[in-house]
């Protein structure tokens, strides 16, 4: 329902966005490099629109303003495939992009919105019948192995979540409440969202440790799923009994517990199971974090902080197309910067190569 949702905060959350958009520096044009070579030729590198960019995702209306101005700021076409579960809702705010493009003397096509079921995308995607230069499906694994099964254009995935915390022997509990309970309650259909909880097994209080955690963690509302390593030592009866628990992305209330024998086995568990996109390793010893932070293989990584932070918008980037899980042509937040690509300009006065 959360992704759904289009209500007043909501709106006032796309319009902040427009503005802060429209307010950014125009990313297509900027020099990337100059230079002059002995035989006298002028090569400049500078940023260039993509194209089109086609956005394919589930839910989340707001998704339709968002991607639209970022697309459209950069210079690109967009086309926009979202859900059939918000159409409605996305049929009315194509209606506001396509009255702001007539009232400014531009074509509609900038900003369109495909009306296609599931063959229909699949025929598409294969055989468009415009230029497509870049696709970005943002959902499920269904989604993006749908996409990336039928696409014949660059296709950069926003991944799922299914976000880890490791908690070190050393780990400092006043950090780690905090951090847990705001990675897991604070939004819960968000990408960034915590999943999994791995325990150290040579914490010092170690069952201690577990207990507390899934108390908070209970008392917040959270389901406690735990595996048989750790299961003995908790109030919960959920056992984890199919490995494919560790792969999924709850977007629920529910978090899963673990241990670990060690640093290396963390690192190893959660670059087997996690999406890529943002982990944590709670600890104070800084070489231990660093090794972590260098050897996970995410889009963030994150030292005694929340998970909640990988957004555009606490990042630093200012809206957001997606998080990007890929690591080309970039990886974390798509902001405005990002939605270009680049063209070499260069300069001659009859010049041969020899």
């Amino acid at each position: 329902y959360d992704r759904l949702v289009v209500d007043s905060a909501k709106v006032d959350d796309m319009i902040r966005a427009v503005r802060e958009v429209k307010n950014q520096d125009d990313p297509v044009g900027n020099v990337i490099s100059k230079d002059t070579l002995e035989n006298g030729l002028q090569i400049t590198n500078k940023t260039a629109p993509f194209g089109t960019i086609m956005i394919i995702y589930e839910s989340r209306p707001d998704v339709t303003i968002e991607a639209a101005v970022l697309a459209f700021k950069a210079n690109n076409k967009i086309l926009l495939k979202g859900g059939k579960e918000a159409h409605n809702s996305n049929e009315e705010l194509v209606k506001c992009w396509h009255n702001s493009l007539k009232e400014n003397g531009l074509e509609e096509d900038w900003i369109q919105y495909l009306k296609m079921d599931r063959a229909t995308t699949q025929e598409f995607l294969r055989n468009p019948d415009q230029p497509l230069d870049l696709i970005v499906p943002r959902g499920g694994e269904k989604l993006i192995d749908f996409v990336k099964e039928h696409a014949k254009c660059a296709v950069l995935v926003s991944g799922r979540g299914n976000n880890f915390a490791y908690i070190a022997p050393d780990a400092d509990m006043e950090k780690v409440i905090p951090v847990l309970v705001n990675a897991k309650t604070d939004k819960i259909s968000g990408c960034n969202a915590l999943d999994k909880i791995l325990v150290d097994e040579n914490h010092p209080q170690f069952e201690e440790t577990l207990k507390t955690i899934e108390k908070v963690l209970s008392e917040k509302g959270v389901q406690i799923v735990a595996s048989d390593k750790v299961i003995d030592h908790l109030e919960t009866n959920d056992k984890i009994d199919s490995e494919d628990v560790w792969y999924e992305e709850f977007l629920a209330m529910k978090a899963a517990i673990s241990s670990v024998k060690d640093l290396d086995d963390a690192i190893e568990f959660i670059n087997k199971y996690s999406g890529g996109h943002s982990n944590i390793i709670l600890t104070e010893t800084q070489a231990d974090a660093e090794k972590f932070m260098e050897q996970i293989d995410s889009a963030a990584v994150y030292h005694n902080a929340s998970t909640r932070f990988t957004d555009g918008g606490q990042m630093g980037v200012g809206a957001e197309l997606a998080i990007s899980t890929d690591k080309l042509h970039h990886r974390g937040p798509l902001g405005l910067k990002q939605l270009v690509t680049n063209k070499y300009y260069v300069l001659g006065n009859g010049q041969v190569r020899k």
